[in-house]
């Protein structure tokens, strides 16, 4: 019974989130506006980490399963990747320099905070 009602918790989430993104008067992706909700809810103490542990180790466990569509659409639309190719290729190596480099200054930023709080 715990499980489903972990699994009721987070699809509330997303519908929540799906209602907010259709609301808003520019395009927004429901994921982001439920993953905001739910660190609201974990921040203000609305929902706590074991209200929804055993279902996000669950999916995290089992992430890899999640790209297999976004696989199956590059496949479908190789075609298209192999005719701007080149620009692919910079946009993913921007968009991975510039994730690195935003993780690390994450990681760093977080280190300091946590040194100053001891």
């Amino acid at each position: 019974m715990k499980i489903l009602y972990q699994i009721a918790i987070i699809f509330a989430l997303c519908l929540t989130g799906e209602i907010i993104s259709a609301i808003l008067p520019f395009p927004f992706p429901a994921s982001i506006s439920a993953m905001l909700l739910l660190l609201l809810a974990l921040f203000s103490g609305a929902l706590k980490i074991d209200h929804i542990k055993e279902k996000s180790d669950f999916l995290l466990s089992n992430m890899a399963f999640f790209f297999i569509p976004a696989g199956v659409k590059v496949v479908e639309h190789l075609e298209l990747i192999t005719s701007i190719w080149w620009r692919f290729l910079i946009v993913v190596v921007v968009s991975t320099v510039a994730v690195f480099l935003v993780t690390a200054g994450t990681v760093s930023l977080v280190l300091r905070l946590e040194e100053r709080r001891r």
